[in-house]
């Protein structure tokens, strides 16, 4: 029995809306932004703090920072949380709430490594989403977005996603093989949720296959 689906996704493809429009269909709880506040929690450190960092990996000046910083004050007072948050905290908290959400079920997971965290579950189907690239760019200009801040983040996300898989979960990104199936989002936001519901309705032998 399905009670867990992981979405990962492309910049711009739409998943965050999608993810959302499923949660409240099946009436499961939706981990996306919620995710990002329960790191937050356990880092002690604001949630704009972690959206900075997360899914990405620490930029080589912040990785010489906190090697210079730690070692300046090993063993010494208070330390400030926002020092410590780092890429490796990241994915360790993330996997503590990922695991705690599946082990509750009945649950909607938007990236953050949750497909790879989970892929040994049985009770779990793991998606990927894409888009054509200026289906992606319009959907962040309806967003709000300028035309090229929009062009820029499709490019600049995605490769810190692939980086930042690359070195956590040591696979190309998107890893084919952890997927049950990848959707093109450009057949529209509802089609995409019937596609999911469908999918979850098959046979275990035949979604297998």
């Amino acid at each position: 029995m399905i009670r867990i689906v992981t979405i990962e996704r492309e910049y711009g493809s739409g998943a965050a809306e999608i993810a959302e429009m499923l949660a409240q269909q099946l009436g499961w709880k939706l981990w996306d932004k919620d995710l990002t506040a329960e790191i937050a929690k356990m880092a002690n450190c604001r949630r704009s703090a972690v959206e900075e960092r997360e899914e990405r990996l620490d930029p080589l000046y912040y990785r010489l920072t906190r090697s210079f910083w730690r070692g300046s004050h090993e063993g010494s007072i208070a330390v400030d949380p926002l020092q410590m948050l780092d890429a490796d905290s990241i994915v360790r908290f993330s996997e503590k709430i990922v695991n705690r959400a599946a082990a509750e079920g009945n649950c909607v997971l938007v990236g953050r490594g949750s497909q790879h965290f989970l892929q040994d579950r049985d009770d779990t189907l793991r998606f990927f989403f894409y888009a054509p690239r200026e289906d992606k760019v319009e959907r962040l200009v309806r967003q709000g977005t300028v035309r090229k801040n929009a062009e820029q983040l499709i490019d600049t996300v995605d490769r810190e996603r692939a980086a930042f898989i690359k070195t956590f979960f040591h696979v190309e990104w998107p890893d084919r093989n952890v997927y049950h199936a990848m959707m093109n989002t450009a057949s529209g936001d509802a089609a995409v949720v019937r596609a999911v519901l469908s999918f979850m309705q098959t046979e275990p032998a035949k979604r297998a296959a």
